[in-house]
């Protein structure tokens, strides 16, 4: 086994070998859907650099990239745009955040049949952005009155959704009852000892919130969902609601494994009293608006993150660029900020840079070329890992290394 099958292999033992099957498949598509599968690898690869180190430290998504960001409805009932996956989060320097997002506009630009001069236009693009909402020093955030572009598209199409029809597409519904929809594209069946355990942890969660009936379980499922957690402990819950057939709500429970870029950073890191807490801390800290639902709790010995799934999650279709560079330009600009105001929100938190360091960071410009510059490392790093885990899946290695667990 090669050392790129042998990295990748051992940093997934464990996980469940259907959806774990399906990681590897997606990633041998392409370069882009390799990288968001493989955090743990780009950070484990990524050089040391002046750039990184001579930057104030934050709290980073841990995980930047292109498919990373989206809508969700907050706990005060607004629908934002903003990063919303925080399984890698933890204390770095803030470039590590923005290396990560220019690598994967690099390496997607095929996929997003951008050309190289695009793609690098792009890349300059959010460091002027990123640096200019850093240099004035205001967090904002991005709602459907302050959306502009493809941004602004989602929310539009977002507007006409209903949770009837939300429903529709992840349930089967009989009379007026819903079961969930187990078709091998976003669910799994849950064999029967875990739609046991999954709903006697429901019952204890309903016990100590308001509305306990709200959480009644009324089916359970095995999630499929994003790359790099594919195959993690994860289940989606039916539960009442607020009434069936139309009121039922959906909720997403994943295990909160530990940060893989932790372990590559200088900083040192948090005691947190779960790895759960320390997903749900850094992402009330980050976005303007918590996620609506969201909990870090206990279940079967270990910890898990529990929210709502909602009719309002989606993200950008970047490929409806139509190539018009533009349209994709705001986005990338909308992504960067977001990245700035998330470091900006956070400033000061258990040894994170104070506002004003961070200030000065973003007017400074010594960081910007040398950035791009590294990003085109990664990328060009990313391009041979990618081959030799191709050359090892087509050899059947990670067949065989997922058949022993």
């Amino acid at each position: 086994m090669s050392d790129i099958a042998s990295i990748i292999a051992s940093f997934n033992a464990g996980r469940d070998p259907e959806r774990l099957a399906m990681k590897y498949r997606a990633m041998r598509g392409s370069p882009f859907v390799f990288l968001r599968g493989t955090c743990h690898l780009f950070y484990q690869r990524l050089p040391r650099a002046k750039v990184l180190d001579d930057a104030p430290h934050g709290w980073i998504c841990g995980d930047m990239h292109l498919e990373n960001f989206g809508s969700y409805k907050a706990d005060n009932r607004l629908v934002y745009f903003d990063n919303n996956d925080f399984d890698e989060a933890c204390l770095a320097p803030v470039p590590y955040e923005l290396v990560r997002l220019l690598t994967s506009v690099l390496v997607g630009a095929a996929d997003l049949k951008l050309s190289r001069a695009q793609a690098l236009a792009l890349c300059h693009t959010a460091l002027d952005a990123y640096g200019a909402a850093l240099a004035f020093g205001k967090s904002r955030w991005i709602e459907a009155e302050t959306a502009t572009g493809m941004v602004r598209d989602l929310f539009d199409a977002l507007a006409s959704r209903t949770r009837a029809a939300h429903l529709d597409r992840r349930t089967v519904l009989k009379g007026k009852t819903r079961t969930l929809k187990v078709d091998g594209k976003k669910a799994l069946p849950a064999s029967d000892e875990q739609r046991a355990a999954v709903t006697q942890f429901m019952q204890r969660f309903a016990a100590t919130e308001p509305n306990p009936a709200f959480y009644r379980t009324l089916d359970v499922a095995r999630r499929i969902a994003g790359t790099g957690s594919l195959g993690v402990d994860r289940y989606v819950i039916l539960v009442e609601g607020k009434g069936s057939p139309d009121g039922n709500y959906l909720i997403d429970l994943k295990e909160a494994l530990p940060s893989s870029v932790s372990a590559h950073v200088s900083a040192a890191q948090p005691t947190w009293q779960t790895e759960a807490q320390r997903v749900v801390e850094v992402q009330r800290r980050n976005q303007a608006v918590s996620q609506a639902f969201l909990h870090a709790v206990d279940f079967n010995d270990r910890s898990y993150v529990l929210r709502s799934l909602q009719p309002s999650e989606d993200r950008v279709a970047l490929a409806a660029w139509d190539g018009k560079l533009p349209r994709l330009e705001a986005v990338i600009n909308s992504m960067a900020e977001l990245s700035a105001w998330a470091h900006l929100r956070s400033g000061g938190r258990q040894k994170s840079a104070i506002a004003d360091d961070l200030i000065a960071f973003g007017n400074r410009r010594d960081w910007q070329l040398p950035l791009i510059d590294l990003a085109t490392q990664c990328e060009a790093q990313v391009a041979a890992d990618w081959k030799a885990f191709c050359e090892a899946y087509d050899r059947g290695v990670f067949e065989a290394s997922g058949s022993d667990r």
